[in-house]
């Protein structure tokens, strides 16, 4: 410190602020909502914390200065605990006759209200999903609008609810559903249903999961109106209610003896508690095949990945594909599986 100019005494001091909240960050998927809601909330700029963390490691380091070890050790830390943030390779798609390709996408009502400023968004969406052609794909904010023709896959499960606007989850299969289901997460619109799929010999179980959106403008001119106070304390509550909805998913789990697969738009983070409550022993089919930052939600400020599909172990994992169709707020993911003989 003392070598330092005034300037860079003062860009220290807020390299460590920066470094200590990223260290704080690691210890979020161990900290249950419901005790530490406020904490939980730094776990959304988790990627935005590496990012600035990596740019005053590359600053000493240019200036040749010492003070690089802080945040580079830290960001090693994280590499350790929890992988990269970046993927910078992926597993080239393995063809075989045993895959199963299924699909997550949150399709935002089908762009009820002409969010997306394109003309047909719903029937572009359809199309995308008939071109891509997955074997299952899972479906979060599903709005039964007229001239919405799914008849491509046979088999369909769907739950809806809702006075003004009818909406909810659905799961369309190639293979049929021997089972489907509801488990009705109570006070919100958002719930998580599932559906047993027979492919050949093997049955298997899938959930499409909608945890409790924090409800956040991500408009710039909307979150400055935004009083942090009232931010963080919807933002707290909203986890809490993850939490529950998560413990809800669990136990319906425990029940089930099929192999199972989750897919669904948690509302959170991969450095979450939700996260890593729900995906328990499951394989996060990103971190084994994907590429790049998995980005899922169109968040202006940095790359959010708050969309998943786990898989059980015995499933293998073939391939992941990020899509970059702009139809709703959300982008679509991929994965390419095989039950293991």
């Amino acid at each position: 410190m003392k070598n330092l100019s005034f300037i860079n005494k003062i860009i220290y001091f807020i390299n460590v602020i920066f470094a200590v909240l990223l260290l704080s960050s690691f210890i979020l998927p161990y900290l249950p909502p419901k005790t530490f809601a406020v904490l939980a909330v730094l776990n959304l700029g988790v990627s935005f914390l590496i990012g600035i963390n990596f740019l005053f490691v590359l600053y000493w380091l240019i200036k040749l200065k010492r003070q690089c070890f802080m945040s580079m050790i830290i960001l090693l830390l994280g590499y350790f605990l929890y992988g990269s943030l970046y993927r910078f390779s992926s597993t080239t798609e393995v063809e075989s006759p045993r895959n199963i390709k299924i699909m997550n996408y949150n399709v935002r009502l089908f762009d009820l209200y002409d969010w997306i400023p394109e003309d047909n968004t719903s029937d572009n969406i359809v199309a995308f999903i008939k071109q891509e052609s997955p074997d299952i794909i899972c479906i979060e904010e599903f709005h039964p609008r007229e001239n919405l023709d799914f008849s491509f896959y046979k088999y369909q499960y769907k739950k809806i609810a809702g006075k003004k606007v009818k909406h909810g989850q659905s799961i369309f299969s190639k293979f049929p559903l021997i089972n489907s289901g509801s488990l009705g997460f109570p006070n919100t619109s958002n719930n998580a249903i599932f559906a047993d799929v027979v492919k050949g010999v093997d049955t298997f179980r899938v959930y499409n999961v909608h945890l409790e959106s924090m409800h956040i403008n991500t408009q710039v001119e909307s979150l400055r109106k935004e009083t942090s106070e009232r931010l963080l304390k919807r933002v707290g509550t909203s986890f809490k209610m993850q939490q529950s909805q998560a413990e809800i998913i669990l136990e319906h789990q425990k029940q089930c003896h099929y192999k199972v697969i989750i897919c669904g738009d948690f509302n959170n983070t991969a450095f979450s508690y939700v996260y890593r409550t729900i995906k328990g022993d499951l394989n996060d089919t990103f971190d084994e095949a994907g590429h790049g930052f998995g980005r899922s939600y169109d968040f202006r400020f940095f790359p959010i990945r708050i969309d998943f599909i786990l898989a059980d172990k015995a499933f293998k994992i073939n391939g992941f594909k990020n899509y970059d169709v702009h139809y709703s707020d959300h982008y679509p993911i991929m994965a390419t599986l095989s039950l293991e003989e």
